[in-house]
C-alpha cells in the first residue's frame, strides 16, 4: 500500500525516524483539500505514546478536510543545511502516513493538551498551565493521528554520521 523507498541506502530506522518525532517542534499537516487540491498547513505537535497530535479551532479549512477524509500524512524536518559547493542539502525528514480524528473523549482530549503544554512550556507553573486550558477549553480542538506507515530519509552526505 505505501511505496518502498527507492534510495533504500539513504532510509532512517524508526528509531531514528521516532527521535525526530520526539525532538522536533513543527511539521507539516497535508489533507485532502478543497477542490481536490492538497492542504498542507505547518502546525507544532506532540508525538507521545506512537501518535501525532494537533491542537485547532473547531472549525476551519483543517476541520473540513478531516471530516471529508481522515487520511493524512504529516512531514517533519529535523535538519535542513544547504551545502552550496558540493550542490546538495544536508537533510533528515521524516514523514507519517494515518488517519487523523477529533477526539471527542473529554479525558483524552484533556490527557493530550496537557502533555502538548508541557511540551512548549515545560518550566510553566501547574497553576498558570490549568488556567490556559481552561480559558481555551471551549474552542479547543484535539486531533490525533494513528500512525500506518513511517519512514523518514537523509541526504546521501549524512549516511552513517550521527
Amino acid at each position: 500500500m505505501f511505496r518502498e523507498m527507492r534510495r533504500k541506502r539513504q532510509a532512517l530506522t524508526q528509531a531514528q525516524c521516532q527521535a525526530i518525532l520526539e525532538q522536533g517542534s513543527c511539521g507539516v499537516l497535508a489533507l485532502s483539500g478543497d477542490g481536490g487540491y492538497p492542504y498542507a498547513v505547518p502546525l507544532s505537535y506532540l508525538y507521545h505514546q506512537g501518535k501525532l497530535y494537533f491542537h485547532s479551532a473547531k472549525s476551519g479549512h483543517k476541520l473540513d478536510a478531516l471530516r471529508r477524509e481522515p487520511k493524512a500524512s504529516f512531514c517533519v524536518v529535523a535538519q535542513d543545511q544547504v551545502a552550496p559547493l558540493e550542490y546538495t542539502t544536508l537533510y533528515r525528514s521524516v514523514i507519517v502516513f494515518g488517519r487523523l480524528r477529533e477526539l471527542e473523549d473529554d479525558r483524552e482530549k484533556r490527557a493530550a493538551i496537557e502533555t502538548l503544554a508541557l511540551k512548549y512550556a515545560p518550566q510553566d507553573t501547574p497553576a498558570h498551565r490549568e488556567e490556559a486550558i481552561r480559558r481555551d477549553w471551549g474552542p479547543l480542538c484535539v486531533l490525533e493521528l494513528t500512525p500506518e506507515h513511517i519512514s523518514g530519509k537523509q541526504g546521501k552526505n549524512l549516511i552513517g554520521k550521527a
